[in-house]
């Protein structure tokens, strides 16, 4: 589907019908993963609209027109896995029908989550007031009882569901673990960009986040990322650990350990629960 109109046929008119499924398109497992997640609330909780998948190359997230230009379009084949994952539609909808033109989308204010110092927004500035734009939007167009996002965009899931709340949106936005291929790097639709070398290279971000583990506090846990990472000749944006929900400094509460790395020219990111090492546990 690609109007509005056609998605609120399907729907019905009161909002709660659906699961949402919210991506980018050029989908992989993990993104099958997350569809069936949606598809499954939605028949535990008797929805009749299912999970509605959406594909929307969103331009106000990418800080780089590069960047943007470059990240795979590849609809025929995401409408198939989409299909096969449990999607009950898919809505493809136009850059006029997220932003109309005649600019009465007005930007959600952001939540502290999405500029604490260190993480994304000092590596990519205004990417979360894009995805909290394009994010509400969808909500709007969708009118979702829940929304599933990946755990591997950790900090992310965390504005999502700030944003939500201080909308009042409606919407109850969960979690869905992060798919790994077989020898642990994070599925991600920029890994079809790394070369043999690169993809190597890759690897020791989740091996970094595994040996994070052994660090008996937090600042010990981010000098061992950061040793793995430059071992492998990987160059960190950031390799922390943060409370999980705030994603400030560590405390009493959950903690996450988080990294964001290039590998050549690609960018990626990864994170996992993190607690300290026992004292006297052999490390």
């Amino acid at each position: 589907m690609r109007s509005i109109a056609d998605l609120h046929d399907r729907l019905g008119p009161r909002p709660g019908a659906c699961v949402l499924a919210p991506t980018m398109g050029a989908l992989h497992e993990g993104h099958a993963v997350l569809i069936a997640r949606g598809a499954a609330l939605a028949r535990e909780r008797r929805l009749a609209g299912g999970c509605v998948a959406t594909i929307f190359v969103n331009p106000t997230q990418f800080d780089d027109a590069a960047d943007f230009a470059r990240y795979p379009r590849t609809l025929t084949d995401d409408l198939q896995l989409a299909a096969r994952a449990g999607a009950s539609a898919v809505f493809v909808p136009g850059v006029a029908d997220v932003y109309p033109p005649d600019g009465s989308v007005v930007p959600p204010e952001l939540p502290p989550v999405a500029t604490r110092p260190g993480l994304e927004d000092a590596c990519r500035g205004g990417h979360f007031a894009g995805v909290c734009q394009v994010v509400k939007r969808l909500f709007e167009m969708t009118r979702p009882a829940s929304a599933v996002f990946g755990e591997k965009d950790w900090q992310q899931l965390q504005v999502v569901r700030a944003m939500a709340a201080m909308e009042r949106l409606g919407v109850e936005v969960v979690g869905v673990e992060t798919v790994r291929e077989p020898d642990g790097l994070a599925m991600s639709s920029r890994n079809r960009f790394l070369d043999g070398e690169g993809r190597g290279r890759a690897l020791s971000i989740s091996m970094a986040l595994c040996e994070a583990r052994r660090g008996r506090g937090a600042c010990e846990a981010e000098g061992i990322m950061r040793e793995v990472l430059g071992h492998a000749g990987v160059e960190p944006e950031y390799a922390v650990v943060r409370d999980a929900a705030t994603l400030g400094a560590p405390g009493s509460g959950p903690k996450r350990a988080l990294v964001a790395a290039r590998v050549g020219a690609v960018r990626l990111i990864d994170n996992a629960a993190w607690e300290p090492a026992a004292q006297g546990r052999p490390t």
